[in-house]
């Protein structure tokens, strides 16, 4: 039997931030891994989909500024790619993210753990236990919809897209979100033909500009988006050639099938009805991501289903690292709404890339939400192609720029780009709407010219001044 301060179950980014944190303030803690250490985002989402992805919106961004667009003679290398993958994700061996663990001065658990009661756990039949905290970060799982024939047509997942070492000649997307249209922009750049069907449209819970150029420019690179219809029905052949039949009535053939629509809670096998909770679902929290009507369990990152990205969960992490350490060692725990052991930035200030081309990088609430939300806003857009730091960026350079303002607190609530290379255009916004920064005080943040953040005088003359 062997005791810790704090016993975090997974071992991915979030997990490693909430281990962390808590050790910094003193606490004794262990870290449990059933996989690799460093979780999905080292290995099959955040950095190998952007691997595969950045070679060709390079490709392409060098193809669109005249003079350098005559240097580009080939195409793209996917063995080159996948090697370059390869190396972002150490070959998938985590000897480099145990070392740090060790540094760290935190005892890593290998195995899967089973919560056998509050504060304990068993491991391959070995009890451990906590003084002060259990602390869940085993995140999200991707769910198959309920369609004929698809779980035995052994589809994709993201974690199969991600991983794979050879180009599918054909593939079909079914999902329009985030990851849905990444990967197909990833693999149609590898000359891999792809039809992407969407249901709902693309990228739905962006503002309604954002899924009509992400699909205008997906057309232009040879992805067949279909829009509005999803599969009734999907077949492997004895060749394993896949056929996915549409509620349209159409058929489509493929070398492989990938299904990105939806994740699901990572709790079904972690003993969770040992402590009263039900198996499979979403843990929920509070803000120092203490799970409902417990003392004693946290759940950070994808598994409260708050914010599924992997910078917001680490921000919980840290949050949930802080917090745990106060409680257990009886420090004044400072809850106040920004405080260090709280992640209030989950409710209305999250920010998102969605590194499709062009890119989507949004933060805060769309004008759509913010009024649900019974805010009085008033929304302001503006054409990023016309801004000159757009021109100098790209020939015949797309995009477009929102900005939602409480029209009460004459606050910024939420922004979004539309555009190539804006994703590193979004701290600004996100201080702006973190920072509640008053539209007549952001006047005076004078916007270096000729830089596309020229974009915010723009927006700030089409609103007017307060």
């Amino acid at each position: 039997m062997t005791e810790f301060d704090l016993i975090v179950i997974g071992a991915g980014a979030v997990g490693e931030n909430v281990a962390d944190y808590a050790h910094k303030r003193g606490l004794s803690t262990a870290i449990v891994e059933s996989e690799l250490v460093g979780g999905e985002c080292s290995y099959w989402a955040c950095m190998p989909s952007k691997a595969l992805l950045r070679s060709g919106h390079a490709v392409r961004a060098a193809q669109r500024l005249d003079g350098a667009k005559q240097a580009v003679t080939g195409s793209i290398d996917p063995a080159a790619v996948f090697a370059r993958r390869n190396s972002f994700t150490s070959d998938y061996k985590d000897d480099g993210q145990v070392s740090w663990l060790e540094s760290a001065d935190i005892t890593l658990l290998r195995g899967h753990a089973t919560i056998t009661g509050p504060k304990t756990i068993s491991i391959d039949g070995e009890t451990h236990t906590a003084r002060g905290a259990i602390a869940v970060a085993t995140g999200s799982v991707h769910m198959l919809p309920d369609v004929p024939g698809l779980a035995d047509a052994a589809p994709w997942g993201t974690r199969e897209a991600t991983s794979a070492q050879s180009v599918p000649e054909s593939l079909m997307v079914v999902g329009g979100g985030v990851a849905g249209s990444e990967l197909a922009t990833a693999y149609a750049s590898f000359g891999t033909k792809v039809t992407l069907v969407a249901r709902s449209g693309l990228l739905g819970s962006q503002e309604p500009f954002v899924g009509e150029l992400v699909a205008d420019s997906m057309r232009e690179l040879g992805i067949d988006v279909r829009v509005g219809v999803s599969p009734t029905r999907v077949d492997r052949d004895e060749h394993g050639l896949v056929t996915t039949t549409l509620d349209d009535g159409t058929t489509v053939v493929s070398s492989e099938i990938l299904v990105a629509t939806g994740r699901t809670a990572r709790t079904g096998d972690l003993g969770l009805e040992n402590v009263g909770i039900t198996p499979g679902d979403w843990l929920h929290v509070d803000d120092t991501m203490l799970v409902e009507g417990t003392d004693w369990l946290y759940a950070v990152g994808d598994v409260n289903h708050r914010a599924l990205l992997t910078h917001q969960g680490k921000y919980q992490a840290r949050a949930a690292g802080e917090a745990i350490a106060a409680r257990l060692q009886g420090t004044d725990l400072h809850t106040e709404p920004w405080g260090a052991h709280v992640a209030t930035a989950d409710h209305a200030a999250v920010p998102q890339v969605t590194f499709t081309d062009p890119e989507v990088a949004s933060v805060g609430l769309t004008e759509d939400a913010a009024r649900k939300q019974g805010l009085d806003v008033r929304a302001v857009e503006y054409d990023l192609g016309a801004i000159a730091g757009s021109a100098l960026q790209a020939d015949g350079y797309t995009g477009r720029a929102k900005m939602v303002v409480d029209e009460d607190r004459k606050v910024v609530v939420g922004v979004t780009f539309v555009g190539q290379d804006v994703a590193e255009m979004l701290q600004a916004a996100t201080v702006a709407v973190v920072g509640e920064v008053p539209i007549d005080r952001l006047w005076h943040a004078v916007p270096a010219y000729p830089t596309m953040n020229e974009i915010w005088l723009r927006l700030l003359e089409t609103y007017g001044r307060p």
